[in-house]
């Protein structure tokens, strides 16, 4: 199938426009995102080794990393308990932007999945008790029916606890590459990279051909 041509008219990116720490250089792109009213700016999509991949919703970022939520037991969980590799990929393409990173994920303290959990809406608790993520379900109705049997289990209650089989991932990055689309597909990319192992100083920032 022939895919319509469209050029990039960003403006250049240059090394000077960028942060020197590649998540503070992050937090000015995701804020523009939000700003230009794209549909959620905070989906990214979680490579693991297995291969696979799927979307999730960004939760945060601070000088850590990147964070995410989900089931323990989901098949994501499983991959990245048997290796912690991750990659993570943003596409704010109506900016003609898009963002990777490359790292290892840790799970959360409880502490920090407790109080995500506790700002969820009640249903969105009540379905992380309820939903065996990625077994493999003979219909909808069983699920209702595992919902309402959760619903069951804490009515009356205002405070729904996190599941001890659900909680938060930290992604500590290595690698973060921008990208900014141009005309003629000859596109600005620059990357940062930790310096090797023992070796003095911060974030490494070079540019790559597109």
């Amino acid at each position: 199938m022939a895919a319509e041509h469209r050029d990039y008219e960003a403006r250049p990116l240059e090394r000077s426009d960028l942060d020197p720490d590649p998540l503070a250089q992050f937090a000015r792109w995701f804020a523009e995102a939000r700003a230009a009213g794209l549909a959620e700016p905070e989906a990214m999509l979680v490579s693991t080794t297995a291969p696979a991949s799927r979307y999730v919703l960004l939760r945060g970022v601070d000088e850590r990393g990147f964070r995410f939520f989900t089931n323990y037991r989901s098949a994501k969980a499983r991959e990245l308990e048997a290796d912690p590799a991750v990659a993570l990929s943003f596409g704010w393409l109506p900016l003609h932007r898009s963002v990777r990173v490359n790292g290892t994920a840790e799970r959360l303290p409880d502490g920090e999945s407790d109080a995500y959990f506790a700002s969820r809406p009640r249903s969105a608790r009540i379905g992380a008790w309820a939903s065996p993520q990625s077994d493999v379900l003979g219909s909808r109705e069983e699920l209702d029916l595992l919902v309402a049997d959760a619903e069951a289990r804490f009515e009356g209650l205002s405070d729904v606890p996190r599941p001890p089989h659900w909680g938060g991932y930290l992604v500590r990055p290595h690698a973060l590459e921008f990208w900014q689309g141009r005309p003629s597909r000859l596109h600005d990319r620059l990357r940062y990279s930790r310096p090797p192992a023992g070796a003095d100083g911060g974030w490494i920032l070079e540019r790559l051909a597109p």
